[in-house]
């Protein structure tokens, strides 16, 4: 088996995920995406008829982002119509996922140059959500998509409810909630400030080629554990609100596969992930074909991984995503030197830690989700990136990225820097 290499990672600022508010709110998907691909193709000088596949992540595949985004955005970057293109979904894990598949591509000899990536554009997917309802058009609503047999087996319930199940179950306090949620804050501010991204962050243009977005727009660096102390639970309103007209609520979801689980409203704003519109993209390579074209690796992919778990808490994967590739990869939690996890919710983070014995300063150092905010189909890719990124800073050697996934998954992968 060959070994595969990411040769370079981009990614677009992150803009307030809300029409009318955000930077790129008012844009095409396709065009974000596009950002991202025309970085990697001047950056690297790529040949793009040599481009075996682009396999992308968006998860909310309707309206605009629907129609293999993955290609249609390619196509409108440039790039040679032989680069192929696919577009996939495993919700929050589907950039992370698209990059695994590129790699197993190449590892397995198949294909020697891929881009992996994801674009979502939440403000359109939450507009075009509303549209649909005010239309009167009936949508399969829920994770389940209207499968009532589904919910039977395996209830699924509001993601928010989801997170503050699995505070309660785990005994975890609204306090330590709100000092992950600040701290994630601080150490993005940092970040920022002393330009820790600008390395794989790429301004967005319009046709005219004036810049829409050069910087992130989400974060809040001077958050103070008070001023989220002083903040509303965001999913108490949820908690008994029914899931579907006569069905049970939410709440009861959870307490059909849980009876006894007293569930109290804890996550708000400041301890979830952040709504963002944004792209990213990682350039991957065989040995052989960097070594014709003249392509310096940064890093080698060790492993990668997937699991699943309970899909009615639906947020803990990411545990026994990291035990299965760490095996995978012969290593231990000690040998990793940067933790990637996807800040969906603080306890996702909080119980990764617990759970694993991880240092918190190997954790997110540059801040997450809660800071920066989490385009679903994109994040995974962003998240390698900064990974990387942080690798080549502190002279790290590996670094694991993972993340939990709706339906109750984890994708997985550990890099080497090389």
């Amino acid at each position: 088996m060959t070994d595969a290499y990411i040769i370079d990672a981009v990614r677009t600022p992150r803009s307030i995920g809300k029409m009318g508010k955000g930077a790129l709110s008012h844009m095409h998907p396709q065009h974000i995406a596009v950002a991202v691909l025309k970085a990697l193709k001047d950056r690297n000088n790529l040949n793009t008829a040599d481009v075996d596949d682009i396999i992308w992540g968006t998860s909310a595949q309707m309206g605009l982002q629907g129609g293999d985004l993955g290609r249609m955005a390619a196509l409108d970057a440039g790039y040679d119509v032989k680069a192929s293109g696919v577009t996939l979904d495993r919700f929050c894990g589907s950039g992370l996922t698209a990059t695994n598949l590129a790699a197993a591509q190449i590892m397995s000899g198949m294909e020697d140059l891929v881009i992996a990536g994801g674009t979502e554009m939440m403000s359109y997917v939450t507009w075009y959500g509303q549209s649909l309802r005010e239309a009167g058009v009936k949508a399969a609503g829920g994770l389940g998509t209207g499968n009532m047999r589904l919910q039977d087996k395996h209830p699924q319930s509001n993601q928010g409810v989801a997170a503050d199940a699995i505070a309660a179950m785990e005994g975890i306090t609204r306090e330590e909630l709100d000092a992950f949620g600040a701290e994630s804050q601080r150490r993005a501010g940092i970040a920022l400030k002393e330009g820790r991204f600008a390395r794989s962050t790429v301004p967005v243009h319009d046709d005219n080629g004036n810049v829409v977005l050069d910087h992130e727009e989400y974060p809040r660096p001077d958050t103070t554990v008070e001023q989220l102390a002083g903040l509303k639970p965001a999913f108490a309103a949820f908690m008994d609100m029914p899931s579907r007209q006569d069905g049970p609520t939410f709440r009861q979801l959870i307490n059909q596969k849980y009876p006894d689980l007293a569930i109290e409203p804890l996550h708000h704003a400041g301890t979830s992930s952040g709504v963002v519109d944004g792209a990213a993209a990682i350039l991957l390579a065989s040995k052989a074909y960097a070594d014709a074209h003249g392509l310096k690796p940064r890093a080698r992919i060790v492993a990668t991984a997937n699991v699943g778990d309970d899909p009615t808490l639906m947020l803990n994967a990411p545990v026994p995503a990291t035990r299965k590739v760490l095996a995978k990869a012969g290593l231990t939690v000690a040998d990793i030197d940067i933790f990637e996890v996807n800040e969906a919710f603080a306890v996702v983070t909080e119980k990764f830690i617990r759970d694993l014995g991880v240092d918190r300063a190997k954790l997110n150092p540059n801040g997450g989700a809660i800071a920066l905010g989490h385009p679903i189909g994109a994040t995974g890719a962003v998240l390698i990136g900064t990974a990387l990124d942080e690798l080549e800073r502190s002279g790290g050697r590996y670094a694991l990225i993972t993340m939990c996934a709706a339906g109750g998954m984890a994708p997985a992968i550990i890099i080497e820097r090389v």
